[in-house]
């Protein structure tokens, strides 16, 4: 058994397959098993504490890092796994808000978490409202010594902007886009005026269609209960899981002109233009139409 994908920018990145957590206690005689790119991958702990996984009879490239487990696929990295300095932070907490499946491209999933656009329509009354839609002009730029897009100058008023909110705020905000699959949301940390709340997406994909999408908090809260936070999160997260599968078509067009964006979609501009220099096609439509 081999993975069901061709593009390099995927095969040679760190990809996900969930947190830690689901493969303690799992051994090679009863591994962890997950899809990842169209193939089943058994995951386990051996004997030494180290973690393993295999794909069939071929060993793959493991490592543990933010409370997750990492696979490269080709076991060639095209470079170290991205950093996350706010993970080890002192005075934050780290919550693992798990995952939640979605029938999509996993570039769909990553597109829709860049968007601000939405907010006032999927999200009412937690992270927008109507008549307030404006999305106030960013600045975005590529990193091109980390290969990460930025977008900063961000703001948005949100009702509810987390769970720790008990009023409407003018919300500040920087969206960080690591790796095809992966991006990070800073924003306004509510209990400390100055600071910024990090939430990381992590997107497993099981194939072009199918998605396990994770959400880690790196937060200034001392106040909410764990499962407070985790399902504020999940209820973000499920407001958006229909609209994501009912967009057609499921896989992201690279195409320009195909979807005609407007003047707030700077970023997810940015996000394709980067992922079709990168020649990424898995989860894709190119520019050709394959």
């Amino acid at each position: 058994m081999t993975f069901l994908c061709t593009d390099k920018t995927l095969l040679d990145d760190w990809l996900t397959v969930g947190p830690v957590t689901r493969v303690e206690g799992k051994t090679v005689a009863d591994p962890y098993r997950t899809k990842l790119l169209g193939a089943e991958v058994a995951v386990w702990k051996d004997s030494q504490g180290q973690f393993a996984a295999r794909i069939g009879a071929e060993v793959l490239l493991i490592q543990k890092c933010y409370g997750y487990l990492w696979i490269c696929p080709s076991g060639s990295p095209r470079k170290d796994l991205f950093a996350l300095p706010e993970y080890s932070q002192p005075g934050r907490r780290i919550v693992d808000c798990e995952g939640i499946g979605v029938a999509v491209s996993g570039l769909r999933m990553v597109e829709n978490f860049l968007d601000m656009g939405h907010f006032p329509y999927v999200h009412a009354h937690y992270l927008g409202e109507v008549p307030q839609t404006e999305v106030a002009t960013y600045d975005v730029s590529v990193d091109e010594t980390a290969d990460e897009i930025w977008a900063t100058n961000c703001r948005f008023y949100q009702p509810k902007t987390s769970k720790s909110a008990t009023t409407g705020l003018d919300v500040q905000y920087r969206y960080r886009v690591v790796q095809p699959m992966g991006a990070v949301l800073y924003k306004t940390a509510v209990p400390r005026p100055g600071e910024m709340d990090a939430i990381g997406l992590f997107v497993q994909p099981h194939d072009e269609e199918h998605i396990t999408a994770y959400c880690l908090l790196a937060y200034y809260d001392d106040t909410s209960a764990e499962t407070d936070l985790i399902g504020f999160q999940h209820t973000i997260f499920g407001q958006d899981k229909p609209i994501l599968e009912n967009q057609l078509p499921k896989r992201m067009p690279l195409r320009p002109g195909t979807e005609v964006p407007t003047r707030c979609d700077a970023m997810s501009v940015a996000f394709r233009r980067w992922l079709a220099a990168r020649g990424t096609t898995y989860g894709a439509i190119a520019r050709d139409g394959s």
